[in-house]
C-alpha cells in the first residue's frame, strides 16, 4: 500500500511529518511511504533523526522514498490561486500523484482550502455528491465519538448537500465506526422538526424523507449543539461555516477548561496533592479529549482517499491520520460509498432542482 504524505504542510513540517511516516512503516509491514517537500530538507531533517540504520534500510529497500517538490502552499494564500500557480507544491504534487494512480491515498496537514481546492480540481467528486465535505471525529462522554460533516469544506450549502452529507456520512459510520445502525442528526437551535432557518428546515425535510424511503437509514431529527458530545447521535449534519464555528469553539472550550483546571490544581499545596491522587483520571480525560488520537479529517465524496491531518500534528497525530488513511484503502472505502450512493436516486432529482 502507497500512502504519500505532504512532507512541507503543517506547523511541525517536515519533521513531525516524517517521523509519523516512520512509525507508520514500522506498524504496517505492507506500507511504502511516499514523502513530498523539498528533497534536501527533507534528507537533512533525516540525518537528525535517531536509528538511522532502519532508516536507511527504508530508503533502500523503497518504502520509504522522496518526491522533490520546489513549493510550499502557505496557509495565508488564496487557496484556489495557489493550486492553480503552485503545480509544483508538496500539496499539489502528492494530490496529483494519487489522481494518477501512484498513491493509494494522500495525508496533509497543510491549507484546508488548498486541499479542498485540489481534491476538487484534480481528483473530482463521486458520481452524486454535489460538494466533499471535511468529516472529523470528535471525542464524546461515552468514547465512542461522533462523525460531524461538514466543518468547512463549503461554507455555502444548500439542503441538497445537507442530506448528501447525511447519507455519506451513514454509510462511512456503517463502514469504518462499525455502527451497525448509525444514528444520524442535523445541527440545530433547537430539537423540534420546525426550528432554524430555511436551510436547516429544507435541509430536514430532505433527509427525514430518506429516512422514509430507506429502512436502514436512522434519522433522529434535529441534535442542539450541547447535546453532540452527549451520544444524541453517530453521525451529526450541519453546513460548513455552522460546523467550523462548532469544530473550533469547541476546541477552545476544551483547552480553556484544560488550562482552568491546571490553573486550579496548581494554586495551593493540598490541590497539588489532590491532583497526583487524580492523576490517573486526567490523564483519562485529556486522551478521551484529544484530537491527536482521532488522527486526521477525510474529504468525503472524492474518486481517492484523502485525509487532512490538523496543523498542529505532532508524529502521534500524523501517524492516527495514518492509520486512517491505511483503514480507508484496507475496506475499499471509496468504492463501497461511490456503489452505495449510486443507488440512491435522491441525488440526481435534488441536483435537478438547482
Amino acid at each position: 500500500m502507497r500512502i504519500g504524505f505532504d512532507a512541507m504542510g503543517g506547523d511541525h513540517a517536515p519533521r513531525a511529518v516524517i517521523e509519523g511516516a516512520l512509525f507508520g512503516l514500522r506498524q504496517y509491514a505492507d506500507l511504502t511511504a511516499v514523502l513530498f517537500g523539498a528533497e534536501d530538507r527533507l534528507l537533512e531533517t533525516i540525518r537528525t533523526l535517531s536509528d538511522r540504520e532502519r532508516i536507511r534500510s527504508y530508503l533502500d529497500s523503497g518504502r520509504l522514498s522522496i518526491v522533490h517538490a520546489t513549493d510550499v502552499i502557505l496557509a495565508e494564500e488564496e487557496p484556489v490561486r495557489a493550486v492553480r500557480h503552485k503545480k509544483e507544491s508538496s500539496l499539489v504534487k502528492g494530490v496529483a500523484a494519487l489522481a494518477a494512480g501512484e498513491l493509494d491515498a494522500f495525508v496533509s496537514a497543510g491549507s484546508t482550502g488548498a486541499l479542498v481546492a485540489s481534491g476538487l480540481f484534480i481528483l473530482g467528486r463521486m458520481p452524486g455528491m454535489d460538494r466533499p465535505a471535511l468529516a472529523p471525529m470528535l471525542p464524546t462522554l461515552s468514547g465512542r465519538g461522533v462523525l460531524v460533516l461538514d466543518v468547512g469544506a463549503n461554507v455555502d450549502a444548500k439542503a441538497q448537500h445537507l442530506v448528501q452529507y447525511a447519507l455519506i456520512g451513514h454509510l462511512y459510520a456503517r463502514k469504518m465506526m462499525d455502527r451497525a445502525h448509525p444514528r444520524v442528526g442535523l445541527l440545530n437551535i433547537g430539537t423540534e422538526p420546525g426550528k432554524g432557518h430555511l436551510l436547516a428546515k429544507s435541509a430536514y425535510d430532505l433527509i427525514y424523507d430518506l429516512s422514509q424511503r430507506d429502512p436502514s437509514f436512522q434519522f433522529v431529527g434535529n441534535v442542539e449543539a450541547r447535546d453532540v458530545m452527549f451520544d444524541q447521535a453517530d453521525v451529526v449534519v450541519t453546513d460548513g461555516f455552522t460546523g467550523n464555528i462548532f469544530l473550533k469553539t469547541t476546541e477552545g472550550v476544551a483547552l480553556a477548561i484544560s488550562g482552568m483546571l491546571k490553573e486550579a490544581l496548581m494554586s495551593h499545596v493540598i490541590t497539588k496533592a489532590g491532583a497526583l491522587l487524580a492523576a490517573p483520571g486526567l490523564k483519562k480525560l485529556k486522551t478521551k479529549l484529544d484530537y491527536k488520537a482521532y488522527g486526521g479529517t477525510p474529504l468525503l465524496g472524492l474518486k481517492r482517499p484523502l485525509i487532512k491531518a490538523h496543523g498542529s500534528s505532532d508524529a502521534q497525530a500524523i501517524l492516527a491520520a495514518l492509520r486512517q488513511a491505511y483503514g480507508a484503502v484496507e475496506h475499499n472505502l471509496i468504492d463501497v460509498l461511490s456503489e452505495a450512493l449510486s443507488s440512491h436516486d435522491i441525488f440526481e432529482k435534488e441536483t435537478s432542482q438547482e
